[in-house]
Order: structure tokens, then C-alpha cells, then sequence
């Protein structure tokens, strides 16, 4: 068995390797992760789709009790792990200790608030969510399985951000495609061999989440050079949290936004039926699942972005990006081709039966479609500042797309232009977030070439000299 890298190793692959081979090594495994992850939620919305629309509606509205758990998860882990990776770099060992350990139990306590409170409550969270009278039954019994498993999910989370932020995104990768593979799995079994329904989906849910849990736990624990969590470096003190949400503020808005941009989608389609619901649930998870190769390409970018940043390769800094975002743009370019040509028939997968669904979701996922290559600019541009700690701007970046622009297109375009404004919302706000990203960019790239051009000239006297 090949031995785990020493730290002097993994400082030296992430300085010399070349970016356009280092990039690929990282995102590989990290890509499956975000893949299996979006395939498992593909099936959960494929098989249930298979029992009624107001079912299919079902999994879209406790789409967004998902996304809340993320945002807990993502927040800590993303901003832990861009902060442990600069610590890594900086080789300040013992606070990328303190944030990983932090964060973890932080999760936890979270997760458990969430859960508690999300089932005591359940009949007013499934109707605040957005849920009809028809899907209402549907969305608890799936909704009660899921905020069960809220406090070991937000740990998986951060576990597995934390092991890409230290390089170790195959062991991520583990975790994560264990989990996904079993809930496919299981999925056509619990709800149709064994007849549970709607629990069986989220049992299944459930079930693999906790499998991937235990994994990615073994892992941390029996891995050598990675930082494993530990009651001895856990503190209230505010400069861990500083630095926690700092670096993780631009996921908080990002998935905390995501969450609140869902549960009003899902009330604007309740105004247009169950079938408008179930189309826009289906149209959601289809650009997940595209979205999700990306974001993946972009995880093997970012702890290499940070990295290079807190050791001053300035210079590595603006090459990765740029490889990044090449590549990102040429993929998505394909895929949004590739996707528009067939969204009538990736729609009749899902619903077959119920022609409106159809209908409703062909047209929406290709007017998406249309405008998915300027999701590189925007998804590797809010990567890239949040990976060197630019929080305010990474922020802003961040909650462009779900928050400034989407929030107020799907409030107003349903209301003027009916089902169409329903479908343009988000195409509307993905076209606005890309100029804005693009307004932000340009500016963190040049201050990027100013602190390099500054670094290259403090280098050459010293050369002479």
C-alpha cells in the first residue's frame, strides 16, 4: 500500500507540481464525489417521480431543507478548510488544528438544533417550505427521515472539505461515492420492492448519508497527515470563528441563499400547480448534476489556490485560475449544446405520465441551457476569492446569483409574465451574476499581477546582488 504523503511532500507537489497537472490530480476523485453526489439525488427525484407529481414535488420542496444542511456543513467546512489550507502553506500547523477541530463540533451541535427543532415543527416547515395541500403529505413523511440525519450530514460536510483542503481529495472521494452508489441502490428497493413510498427514498437517503459518515470518519481518524479533530483544541475564542466565517462567509451566503431561493421557487410554482412544482424540482436537480462536474473541477482548484496564495506564489495563483476557467468554459459549452438539444426527452424520463411536467420543465431547462457557459466566469471567479481570503468581495460574489438577482426575478417576473417569468427567473439572475462576478474579478486579478509584478522586482536585486 503506497504510504500517505509527509507534509514536506505535500508542500513540494503543490509548489513545483505543473498546474495543469496538479489541478486534474486534485479534481479527479473530487469530480466523482460531486458527481455521485448529484446522481444519488438525480435517483431520488427519478424514482420518486415514478409515483405521482405531487410526490416528485415533494423531494423539490425538501430540496431545500437539504440546502439548509448544507449551508451549516459547507459554511464550516469550506471556511475551515480554505483557512487550514493557508495555514498548511504558512506552515502554522497548530492553528489549522484548532479551525479543523472547531468546526467539527460546531457542526454537530448545529446539525442537532436543526433536527430538534425541524421535527417538532414539521407540518409549519413543510407549508414554509412551499408545499400544496396535495404535496404537504409527501414532503413530511420524506422531511422527518432527513432531519434525523441533520447532525451526522453536517459533519460529513465538513470532513469532506476539510480532506480536499489538505490535498486528500481521493479519500473524500471514498467517503462520498460509498454513500451515493448504495442509494441508488437501495432506492428502487425500499420504495418499490418493499412498497414503503416516499420513506423508502429518504430512508435510503438517510441510510447511505450515515455509511458515508463512518467512512470519511475512519479516514480522518487512521489517515496519516491529515488534521483529525480533537476536544483538546476546541475553544469558544473569537478568532477561530473570525476566521472560520471569514473564509466560509461567501458559502453561507451562497448555500444559505440557495436554501431561501428554493423555498421561493417552490411557493411561485405552487401558484401554477403540482405539475409546475414537480417540473421546476426536476429542471433543479438536471443543473445540479451538470453544476456539480464543475464545482467539482473548481474543488481540486481552490486548495491549491489557497496554498499557493499563503506561501506568495502569486504567480500560481493566476495560472491556476486561468486553467480553471478555460477548461470550465469549453465543458459547460458542450454540455449546455448537448442538454438543449435533449430536454424534452431527459424531461420524459422523469414524468413520463403527466405531459404538463413535461411541457413546463423542457422549456425551462433549455432557456438554462442557453446561458451555462458563463457559469465558469462565475463559479471559478467566486472560488478563486474566496480561496485567498478576499471574504467581503467572495461574498458578494457568492450571493449574487441565488440572492441579488435570483431572489428578486423569481418575486417579480411569475407575477408579469406568468409560468413564463416562472421559467426566465433564473436565467435572468444567472446572466446578471455574471456580469457582476466579472465587475468583482477583474479587479482581485489585477491587485493578484500588482502583488506578483511587486514580488518579481523585490527578487531581482537580491539575484544581482
Amino acid at each position: 500500500m503506497k504510504q500517505a504523503m509527509t507534509a514536506e511532500e505535500k508542500y513540494k507537489m503543490m509548489m513545483d507540481t505543473p498546474i495543469n497537472r496538479l489541478i486534474p490530480r486534485l479534481a479527479v476523485p473530487t469530480i466523482i464525489s460531486m458527481l455521485i453526489t448529484s446522481i444519488y439525488n438525480m435517483a431520488d427525484t427519478f424514482f420518486v417521480s415514478q409515483l405521482s407529481t405531487s410526490a416528485s414535488g415533494a423531494v423539490g420542496v425538501n430540496f431545500s431543507l437539504m440546502a439548509m444542511i448544507q449551508a451549516i456543513g459547507f459554511t464550516l467546512g469550506m471556511g475551515s478548510g480554505n483557512y487550514m489550507s493557508r495555514m498548511l502553506g504558512a506552515k502554522e500547523t497548530e492553528k489549522a488544528q484548532t479551525a479543523c477541530s472547531v468546526s467539527v463540533y460546531t457542526a454537530l451541535a448545529f446539525g442537532l438544533l436543526l433536527a430538534v427543532s425541524g421535527i417538532w415543527n414539521i407540518d409549519a416547515l413543510v407549508s414554509a417550505l412551499g408545499a400544496t395541500k396535495t404535496i404537504a403529505p409527501y414532503a413530511k413523511d420524506y422531511g422527518k427521515y432527513i432531519l434525523l440525519a441533520a447532525p451526522y450530514m453536517t459533519v460529513s460536510f465538513v470532513f469532506n472539505n476539510q480532506l480536499r483542503s489538505q490535498g486528500n481529495a481521493m479519500l473524500s472521494m471514498i467517503g462520498i461515492t460509498t454513500g451515493g452508489i448504495l442509494n441508488v441502490i437501495l432506492d428502487p428497493i425500499l420504495i418499490f420492492n418493499l412498497k414503503m413510498g416516499i420513506s423508502g427514498a429518504a430512508i435510503a437517503t438517510i441510510f447511505s448519508q450515515f455509511i458515508s459518515f463512518l467512512i470519511l470518519l475512519v479516514l480522518v481518524i487512521r489517515s496519516e497527515n491529515v488534521l483529525k479533530p480533537h476536544p483538546r483544541y476546541f475553544t469558544m475564542k473569537a478568532w477561530v470563528y473570525k476566521e472560520i466565517l471569514s473564509a466560509g462567509l461567501p458559502t453561507l451566503g451562497r448555500q444559505g441563499l440557495a436554501s431561501a431561493a428554493s423555498v421561493l421557487l417552490n411557493v411561485a410554482a405552487s401558484g401554477f400547480g403540482d405539475a409546475a412544482v414537480a417540473a421546476m424540482s426536476i429542471v433543479t436537480r438536471i443543473m445540479m448534476f451538470i453544476n456539480s462536474a464543475l464545482i467539482g473541477f473548481g474543488q481540486g482548484f481552490q486548495p491549491v489556490c489557497g496554498f499557493t496564495f499563503g506561501a506568495r506564489r502569486y504567480d500560481r495563483v493566476l495560472e491556476a485560475y486561468y486553467f480553471c476557467q478555460r477548461v470550465a468554459f469549453v465543458f459547460l459549452l458542450i454540455m449546455g449544446v448537448v442538454m438543449f438539444s435533449v430536454s424534452t426527452p431527459i424531461m420524459r424520463i422523469f414524468r413520463r405520465e403527466d405531459a404538463e411536467v413535461v411541457r413546463i420543465g423542457a422549456l425551462a431547462l433549455r432557456l438554462q441551457c442557453a446561458l451555462l457557459p458563463l457559469q465558469a466566469f462565475t463559479i471559478i471567479g467566486n472560488m478563486l476569492t474566496q480561496s485567498i481570503g478576499y471574504s467581503f468581495r467572495a461574498t458578494l460574489t457568492a450571493i449574487g446569483k441565488q440572492g441579488l438577482f435570483f431572489i428578486p426575478a423569481i418575486l417579480i417576473l411569475p407575477g408579469t409574465l406568468g409560468l413564463l417569468g416562472l421559467q426566465l427567473a433564473q436565467p435572468a439572475a444567472d446572466l446578471l451574476t455574471f456580469v457582476f462576478t466579472q465587475v468583482i474579478v477583474v479587479f482581485v486579478l489585477k491587485e493578484l499581477k500588482e502583488m506578483r509584478r511587486e514580488q518579481e522586482q523585490s527578487v531581482i536585486p537580491k539575484r544581482q546582488g
